[in-house]
């Protein structure tokens, strides 16, 4: 999967602390559902694990957010379901993640708008 264009949330992060045109750094501060990944490669796997991390209260999450820890976990991850994410990833890879993390919901969006999605892993 390759991003083509990244744009700027409008809209209130909790709080009612307003987030138009604010940089990406500060609205993964504000926004508790956007994770900010900072990986060149395999940065499905990296956001899958610091959402997962954040929704289990996991006491790594904050070491997997500053990329501490998260290449183990990473690479334990991509082994135990066997996918390859060198050259990218696609819906097959999806797939594969969304069976292995049955209790959770993938869900991609093409852009900002909740009825633009992409992938639907119910």
């Amino acid at each position: 999967m390759t991003v083509r264009s990244v744009k700027m949330s409008i809209g209130y992060g909790g709080g009612g602390i307003a987030v138009k045109g604010r940089p990406p750094e500060t609205l993964v501060h504000l926004k508790r559902s956007i994770v900010k990944v900072k990986a060149a490669e395999v940065y499905l796997a990296h956001a899958l694990i610091i959402s997962i991390a954040r929704l289990t209260n996991d006491p790594n999450y904050k070491a997997f957010r500053q990329e501490n820890k998260i290449l183990p976990a990473v690479d334990h991850l991509l082994a135990t379901i066997g996918i390859n994410l060198t050259n990218g990833g696609g819906f097959p890879q999806l797939i594969k993640f969304q069976e292995h993390f049955k209790k959770y919901r993938i869900v991609v969006f093409g852009g900002l708008h909740c009825g633009d999605i992409v992938f639907d892993g119910q």
